[in-house]
């Protein structure tokens, strides 16, 4: 029989459907899902036939559709592509795994706040329109001592506000070593440039005088600028000037000061364990005397995606009023989640109820049983595992320094190279993401709940399972 005699024994895509396995996974998944899954089989038979490779068939010589793939294919198509995953990366801001998770509180104020209507811009006790900013307000004058407070949709839009709001078509100077490249290759000077604003850079890399800046101010100069180098350090032969100075220069010359503070802590976070590096706080940027503030919310602060500007009310009066603002202006869920978030601050209960705080602050025994606890889990499920000493790190553009020790769950080499274990846990449902380091595969527990320890063994199991049908 040639190659065309074969495909014409291939069965439609109707045909598929009436029968016993269209009509069985016709019940479970949407008819879109099985079409494509059905039709994706069936061409990829017509090019192994083209490519004069044979085909198993039914007694009627009709070619047989292969029902797992058909069913795995079936399975894939209808997961969301936007979902939960485990991460056992050891990396507590992972920005590619959507940075901060969200406490409990803030959970509960979505679903009671999103599950149906919630008054976003209506004023409850004066029936009257309101401002979605005015939800804010009371808790961060109390969190970060500013007068007046504006959020926005992340930090780089907070930065293009401040400077398209007050800079545009003026200058701006800020040091050569603060020009900093963020997530997605996104870089501060475009950001700047973006905003209308004309960028003046002084010093060097490394080293930067407050001499420097006083030498770039000229006519055209509307700001000093600021910004915090969160995302990587410099140490050795360096100088930059501190805030304060620079907001008393700015002050003296008659201009603006402004503090890209990025990573957006609210509390120092050696109040949570010593061995972590000095971290600039929001309180103590507002205290400087800065004019205006910029920080994230989604690094240390933990909350949801969203940038707050804080500092002078005149100045954040005059961001309210700018047209920008629509096209930056966080949603409903943005806000339910901070107001949540910042409330647990307010009530001194961020410590033990925010995931970021609480990962940074477990201790290295509770961290050593934690690990213990997942690889029992794994060898009740026949895994062969170790647990081993390892470092975390806080990831997302916040402490770059801080290297936090941790333990592992390594499984053994010999349950299949850990490149193919890693590929079968990212396929899994739930998805894991571990980490590659020295030929092993490590699932880091700092970056796991003690309430996902069974789902991380489950996956490992049906991992190893998958790699070892695969070389059977």
């Amino acid at each position: 029989m040639d190659a065309l005699q074969h495909l014409r024994c291939l069965p439609q895509v109707d045909e598929v459907l009436r029968g016993e396995l269209g009509q069985r996974l016709l019940g479970q998944a949407p008819r879109w899902a099985v079409v494509q899954a059905v039709r994706g089989e069936i061409d990829r038979l017509r090019q192994e036939l083209l490519a004069g490779r044979s085909a198993p068939q039914d007694e009627a010589r009709r070619i047989r559709l292969d029902a797992a793939r058909i069913e795995q294919a079936v399975l894939r198509l209808s997961r969301p592509g936007l979902r939960r995953v485990l991460n056992g990366t050891g990396v507590i801001l992972h920005t590619n795994l959507g940075r901060a998770p969200l406490a409990e509180a803030a959970l509960a104020r979505l679903r009671d706040g999103a599950s149906g209507y919630c008054n976003l811009e209506y004023r409850l006790d004066e029936g009257s329109r309101g401002s979605r900013h005015e939800h804010v307000q009371a808790l961060l004058a109390h969190l970060t001592g500013a007068e007046a407070h504006l959020v926005v949709n992340n930090n780089a839009a907070a930065v293009l506000l401040m400077l398209g709001g007050h800079c545009a078509r003026r200058e701006v100077v800020v040091s050569r070593g603060e020009l900093v490249e963020i997530g997605g290759s996104f870089r501060i000077p475009d950001v700047m440039r973006a905003s209308g604003a004309r960028l003046r850079e002084v010093g060097t890399t490394n080293r930067t005088h407050l001499s420097d800046y006083e030498a770039a101010i000229g006519p055209r100069t509307a700001a000093l600028l600021k910004v915090h180098r969160s995302n990587f350090a410099m140490v050795g032969f360096t100088h930059e000037v501190p805030l304060a100075e620079l907001v008393s220069c700015a002050r003296k010359r008659g201009l603006l000061s402004l503090c890209d503070l990025g990573s957006g802590a609210l509390i120092e976070p050696r109040t949570l364990r010593p061995d972590l590096p000095a971290e600039w706080t929001v309180p103590e940027a507002v205290r400087s005397g800065c004019d205006l503030v910029s920080f994230s919310c989604d690094k240390l602060l933990g909350g949801p995606q969203a940038g707050i500007l804080c500092g002078r009310r005149d100045l954040i009066d005059r961001l309210r009023r700018h047209p920008l603002l629509r096209a930056l202006r966080p949603d409903k869920l943005t806000l339910l989640a901070l107001c949540a978030t910042l409330e647990l601050y307010r009530d001194g209960r961020a410590k033990q109820e925010v995931p970021v705080l609480r990962m940074l602050a477990v201790g290295e025994a509770d961290l050593r049983a934690r690990a213990e606890a997942l690889a029992t889990r794994c060898r009740a499920l026949g895994l062969d595992v170790e647990v081993l000493e390892v470092r975390s790190v806080v990831g997302g553009g916040a402490l770059p320094l801080g290297q936090l020790p941790s333990f592992a769950v390594a499984p053994a080499v010999s349950l299949g190279p850990p490149e193919a274990l890693h590929a079968a846990l990212r396929e899994g449902d739930p998805p894991l993401v571990a980490r590659l380091a020295e030929g092993r595969l490590l699932c880091d527990v700092r970056t796991l709940a003690d309430s996902e320890l069974d789902e991380v063994a489950a996956a490992l199991r049906r991992a190893v399972n998958v790699i070892s049908g695969r070389s059977a």
